[in-house]
């Protein structure tokens, strides 16, 4: 019988993820000197594929790297990846990373230009988050850690350096809370540990401002438009922590958590906010009307369908 097995291609060489391996000099492992992207798939067609490879290349534009592969070759390389997993014949969906490194060379900051880049893509089951997540929502606290300044790391660089991140989701975690909310050295809300956050704040449904520090979320956007075709308005603006006291709704964003929503929210002075569980009116019609937008993109970009 057929069965899926995770597995990853390095520059080619299909193996089990397991069994993949990349050079200890290799500037991805070094220095995190690489960029990545994350896509899903819905019966085989990945969500939002043009939008991950377009975000992909400013990734490379802002750390001046040369991909050194096309979009057609990068499309082959994971299409013959998850044909070695089996998920066609098993017909179960995937998570999908791929990665390019800036490639092996010397310890050296600098990199040489000589450098050849290196791709890795990694094929796994989609995540199952678990039920309650979504029947009654995830609780998040406020991180200690603060969000790296746009002005020395870019969050728009998706890229393998994610230290930052790891430090605020472990501030949450140290606190039982399952995710963390960053803000910037501005007392900003910039996003979650790697999501993007939404609240209602006086019954307007509003996420940061991307001029306080955060990452493009094609989910983000892809619920701006969904939410508006429906006549639910959605702001980017700055958001306070001092305001977050003031919020009635919160919910996060991202390619496999869809809209998860939030139920308590424990703020830096201990305090806590709490949401509705399972999320509130403005949540859910947000949530529902992703879903639709989910099922026409799915139904006009047929052609993609990588199995």
């Amino acid at each position: 019988m057929s069965r899926f097995e995770s597995m990853t291609n390095v520059d080619g060489a299909i193996t089990r993820t397991a069994d993949a391996r990349v050079p200890v000099l290799d500037r991805g492992f070094l220095y995190g000197d690489s960029i990545y992207e994350v896509f899903r798939t819905y019966g085989g067609i990945p969500l939002f594929y043009d939008e991950h490879w377009q975000r992909f290349q400013n990734s490379a534009a802002l750390i001046r790297m040369n991909i050194g592969m096309s979009q057609d070759e990068l499309t082959e390389a994971i299409r013959a990846t998850i044909a070695a997993t089996g998920a066609p014949q098993v017909g179960t969906d995937v998570y999908v990373r791929y990665v390019v490194t800036r490639g092996e060379g010397p310890v050296d900051l600098f990199p040489s230009p000589e450098l050849q880049t290196r791709y890795v893509i990694i094929v796994r089951p989609v995540p199952v988050w678990n039920p309650v997540f979504y029947s009654r929502g995830v609780t998040a606290a406020i991180a200690a850690t603060r969000r790296n300044p746009s002005s020395a790391l870019d969050p728009n660089i998706k890229g393998g350096n994610y230290l930052n991140n790891v430090l605020g989701v472990m501030d949450a975690r140290a606190l039982g809370t399952d995710d963390c909310v960053m803000l910037n050295d501005a007392g900003l809300v910039t996003e979650a540990s790697n999501s993007n956050v939404f609240f209602v704040i006086d019954n307007e449904l509003v996420t940061p401002a991307q001029t306080a520090g955060n990452l493009r979320g094609l989910t983000k956007a892809a619920l701006h438009e969904a939410c508006r075709a429906h006549g639910l308005a959605t702001l980017e603006c700055d958001v306070p922590a001092a305001e977050l006291p003031r919020a009635t709704e919160c919910f996060l964003t991202s390619a496999t958590r869809e809209v998860m929503p939030v139920v308590s929210l424990r703020l830096l002075d201990g305090d806590l906010v709490r949401f509705p569980e399972g999320g509130g009116a403005l949540t859910r019609r947000a949530a529902g009307y992703y879903k639709e937008y989910v099922a026409e993109y799915l139904r006009t970009h047929e052609r993609l369908a990588l199995f």
